[in-house]
């Protein structure tokens, strides 16, 4: 998939009138965060120029995203990469991942991924002074626990950057994947697999059946006995969250938020300018293009 149709498919703005997606409407100081850091975090993936300078090494949309994620943790075999990525068909991200690499080796990648972020946004939010809140959210990084967090653990393990909005998107690469590895184990503890759990996050979030779930490329025979079972479970009436889902849903939110209460600690009383900041660049982040609108989108992340 080349970032064309990439933008095409992800960066549709949600219909009128489509609710706000229940996990944003929490007052969980972790999951506020969470929001705030998505639109820095993940900006390698959704930016035109880190795609367009990636793309001139012969990486997609997908092998970049893949071989972008996976490179601050070294080069370990696919699997382990998959085990790590969770959500996605484990055949799609080995495969994405061994692409990557022989296009474009690790220290190359890494290097221009920076770069192009920096310049990305400096050209999207000019001359803002992000030190207090790369002062704040480093205290968050180095608070976390690594343990069973290899996406955390790759990124916290590289050498800190020396330009300010490259300190800002590692603070927030870091956070964000710190939550990812937090919410893999929650829900695994939970008892359920990841198209169970990409199936309750979609309609959770309120996406149809199947809309948000199809794009990790899971197989129909592995989508139906998810299906199954969570109808099984009472967790499901059709294509609807019945409450019982609902609140299952929300449980592991729950010990999402709980598993990253050390980071919140951390930044202790300025996380809410900080979360406003976040906030407020995120915006102009995503008016530039570089973010896709939907706000569905940044919730069942």
């Amino acid at each position: 998939m080349d970032y064309a149709t990439a933008y095409e498919v992800f960066f549709q703005p949600a219909p009128a009138g489509t609710p706000t997606p229940a996990p944003m409407l929490s007052s969980s100081p972790a999951r506020q965060l969470r929001d705030a850091v998505e639109p820095f975090g993940i900006h390698p993936a959704w930016s035109r120029l880190v795609n367009e300078r990636l793309a001139a090494y012969g990486l997609n949309f997908l092998s970049g995203y893949v071989w972008g994620r996976a490179a601050p943790m070294g080069e370990p075999v696919a699997a382990l990469v998959a085990s790590a990525f969770a959500a996605f068909e484990p055949g799609l991200i080995a495969g994405l991942y061994e692409e990557g690499r022989s296009k474009l080796d690790r220290a190359t990648l890494l290097r221009v991924q920076e770069e192009a972020t920096v310049e990305s946004l400096e050209a999207i939010l000019g001359a803002v002074d992000v030190a207090p809140v790369v002062a704040a959210l480093r205290r968050g990084v180095e608070a976390a626990d690594g343990t069973g967090r290899p996406l955390f653990s790759g990124v916290r393990a590289l050498p800190w950057p020396q330009a300010p909005l490259a300190q800002l998107w590692r603070a927030c690469h870091a956070l964000r994947e710190h939550r990812g590895d937090s919410h893999i184990a929650a829900y695994t503890a939970a008892g359920f697999n990841p198209v169970e759990m990409n199936i309750l996050t979609e309609l959770w979030v309120g996406w149809p059946l199947g809309t948000f779930s199809a794009t990790r490329a899971w197989g129909a025979e592995h989508t139906e006995q998810a299906l199954t079972r969570l109808r099984a479970d009472g967790l499901l009436d059709g294509a609807t969250l019945t409450e019982a889902g609902r609140a299952a849903r929300q449980a592991i939110e729950d010990r999402t938020d709980a598993l990253e209460q050390a980071v919140v600690e951390a930044i202790g009383p300025d996380l809410p300018e900080v979360i406003a900041r976040l906030n407020a660049w995120g915006a102009r982040v995503t008016e530039s293009g570089n973010f896709p609108p939907d706000p569905r989108k940044r919730a069942a992340g």
